[in-house]
């Protein structure tokens, strides 16, 4: 072969090996790419969806022997069953991710993360119809559940119920019950401690949680309804204002300790006491379970403070302290202290007559102004019912209360 055949030999294999390099050059950042990917990006989720299963490896196909034929043709297989999925409220959007079972495992402080989290653009994409949301604080049982059933029945979709109960408590309702399955995760709580306050805190979280919660009901297991559920659901949407008692008197001056001047600066201008049982709206809501600034001193205070009651100051000073305005400073909660003492009086079965359903309706004396105006209903709910009430109430409700 002549020199010039050669060249041109070693100039056709150069340009194959040009053509090559580059390919090969471009497999091999890829390859390296890809590896570096699946080592910095984990995987991540949504505390309330599980991670999807990974996938069931085919078993291997059976050798045949050399000397059989081949095995008959089988029929197609039918595709393998959907994953089962958790039951979801008719619910769109972002919601469709909340599970109707409202147990989870969130610590508080994961909890009250997500629950903080509020839509900034105000008109909604979707349909929503504003829920009211009935917070149970209570220790085990709730005795007077037949009356609420029958307060309930018939409203699906305009109410979420939420029960906080001692951890220990293993009972239930029946499965046919709108209080089934209605238990979150609690935390035990002591008498005029500040428990009661972190679990009313974690009773607003767990109700935040569903965007269609605009009111929230803190009620106990003592507690009754007075009017039917169309009256309540009315007054509790229609209002401009939430419903938290914040009131300064001799009684909440001498609770005050100048401990919280020094922890948190809180001065005895700014101290308030209140009924326990609230009634607010979303924004104050948010501002109660986001708002850590002066939990920390009322925790401390209460650690070295037995009964220190701290229940009662909380919120109704949290409220004094934000400057919040859009209050009605009075509670629609009913409860009888005429009789003094640090409980109020509790009804009895033989207590239950038409006249005191009729009187504690009629405001038990007061005045009160809804949205700035006159209106003649100061109290929806009352308080202490003894269990023993619970057959009186239940003839009583249909003749008095305008429900069952």
């Amino acid at each position: 072969m002549g020199d010039t055949d050669k060249s041109m030999l070693v100039s056709h294999l150069g340009r194959k090996l040009l053509n090559v390099v580059p390919m090969l050059l471009l497999f091999s950042l890829g390859f390296v790419l890809g590896m570096i990917s699946d080592s910095k990006f984990p995987n991540f989720y949504l505390p309330f969806i599980p991670p999807m299963p990974s996938p069931t490896p085919f078993p291997p196909l059976p050798l045949l022997p050399v000397s059989s034929p081949p095995p008959p043709l089988q029929p197609t297989a039918s595709p393998p069953s959907p994953l089962p999925t958790q039951s979801l409220p008719a619910q769109v959007g972002a919601l469709r991710f909340m599970p109707n079972n409202i147990m989870h495992n969130m610590t508080d402080e994961e909890l009250f993360w997500w629950a903080s989290m509020a839509p900034r653009v105000h008109s909604s994409p979707y349909h929503r119809v504003p829920k009211v949301a009935f917070l149970f604080l209570t220790r085990g049982d709730l005795p007077l559940w037949p009356l609420w059933e029958m307060f309930f029945a018939g409203y699906d979709g305009l109410y979420s119920i939420y029960v906080h109960t001692d951890p220990s408590y293993t009972g239930s309702p029946p499965k046919e019950s709108v209080f089934y399955g209605r238990m979150i995760p609690s935390q035990k709580t002591k008498w005029g401690d500040v428990t009661l306050v972190e679990a009313e805190r974690r009773l607003l979280a767990n109700a935040l949680l569903d965007l269609a919660n605009e009111r929230f009901a803190l009620l106990s297991e003592s507690c009754i309804p007075l009017y039917n559920f169309t009256t309540v659901y009315a007054l509790l949407t229609g209002s401009s204002t939430s419903f938290v008692d914040s009131f300064v008197n001799h009684d909440s001056e001498v609770r005050y300790n100048p401990f919280f001047a020094d922890r948190s600066n809180i001065s005895l201008a700014q101290w308030r006491k209140g009924f326990q049982w609230f009634e607010m709206d979303r924004a104050l809501a948010l501002e109660v379970i986001s708002n850590d600034t002066y939990l920390p001193a009322f925790q401390e205070y209460c650690d070295a403070v037995p009964a220190c009651l701290m229940d009662e100051h909380y919120i109704p000073t949290l409220l004094s302290l934000t400057g919040w305005t859009h209050n009605a400073n009075r509670t629609l909660t009913f409860a009888d202290w005429r009789m003094g003492g640090v409980h109020p009086r509790t009804y009895w079965r033989d207590d239950m007559k038409v006249e005191l359903i009729r009187e504690i309706r009629g405001g038990a004396g007061k005045n009160c102004t809804y949205n700035d105006g006159a209106n003649g209903i100061c109290y929806l709910f009352a308080r202490k019912f003894a269990p023993d009430a619970l057959e009186p109430l239940l003839s009583l409700a249909p003749k008095v209360m305008g429900f069952g």
